[in-house]
């Protein structure tokens, strides 16, 4: 029995110093980046985007990024990104919605216990406070599927809401991270594929407006149907909404990792994040003008137009 019972605590100090070894700094090998053919895109006159706050979370830096500190306080924004163009209007994600305090409680109880939310005005009071009516708008298109990120939806009820099959597919599947999505029953959801080609170095692509304004590619691993919506309005700069392939800006910049501790509790396939995280770090280095937006870094959205500024 003494046996046993050391070995059961020579396996939980293994364990625990594991865990704490994921937290240490670690860059993913990048390498050299490789040239990338840069479309030339012409955003039509009126066309504009704007950032929508909608909440914010209270967690550490420690679990967004190996390296981060474990004592520092970072603000995580909830958002809806809106793009207006003349041949109509998107949200991309939908950020928290009026039923957030309800929605929160579906989440897991590591999660609940290691970071706080709180509320802002939700997407579609700021469009109405505006004059612009939710229900006209042409789509809402989710990077994925996760609770923070479809919150909103329920304000929207006759809005399409873009997903593609594998997301749908998780939406339906019963996974306890799409369990709030799946609680809104059959949305107006609108499949769509990747048929418009190549771009920045992703096999393939789907170019909404058809002028490479909004371009939406597949990015699987965080969610099963994961994408990144890259955004080119008029002026110097394209986005890239990455959604939450990180969390934070240092995750590219480095480029890092979640911990096994946030990977464990967030990621569907580790290894397939890891793969996007380089492929953004070598867009970041090479593409003129590129910003990579993590869809929870409040620093970067801070930085984007604010809607009715």
């Amino acid at each position: 029995m003494k046996k046993i019972f050391l070995g059961i605590l020579v396996l939980l100090a293994v364990g625990a110093a594991s865990l704490a070894w994921s937290f240490r700094p670690a860059a993913l090998p990048a390498g050299a980046a490789a040239a990338i053919a840069v479309p030339t895109v012409s955003p039509p006159s009126g066309m504009k985007m704007s950032v929508l706050h909608t909440g914010k979370m209270y967690s550490k830096a420690g679990f967004a990024y190996r390296g981060g500190a474990l004592g520092e306080e970072r603000i995580f924004g909830m958002a809806a990104i809106l793009v207006q163009h003349p041949q109509g209007a998107l949200l991309i994600d939908a950020g928290f919605g009026r039923n957030v305090d309800a929605h929160a409680l579906t989440t897991p109880w590591l999660m609940r216990k290691t970071s706080r939310y709180e509320k802002e005005t939700p997407a579609a009071d700021q469009l109405r406070a505006a004059g612009l009516d939710p229900a006209q708008l042409r789509g809402i298109v989710l990077t994925h599927a996760h609770w923070d990120h479809v919150s909103g939806l329920e304000d929207f009820p006759d809005v399409p809401v873009w997903v593609t099959q594998a997301e749908r597919d998780f939406i339906a599947s019963g996974h306890i991270a799409a369990r709030l999505a799946a609680s809104f029953g059959e949305l107006a959801y609108r499949i769509y594929g990747f048929t418009d080609g190549p771009y920045l170095g992703f096999e393939s692509s789907h170019d909404v407006f058809k002028d490479g304004t909004v371009v939406l590619v597949p990015a699987p691993g965080h969610t099963p149907g994961s994408v990144i919506a890259f955004v080119t309005p008029p002026g110097e700069r394209r986005y890239a909404f990455v959604g939450d392939l990180v969390w934070q800006r240092e995750g590219i910049e480095i480029p890092a990792e979640r911990p096994w501790l946030s990977r464990r509790l967030v990621d569907a396939d580790a290894a397939q994040v890891r793969h996007w995280i380089v492929h953004l770090h070598g867009l970041a280095q090479t593409v003129p003008g590129l910003v990579v937006v993590p869809a929870h870094d409040r620093r970067v959205l801070e930085t984007l137009p604010t809607f009715g500024s």
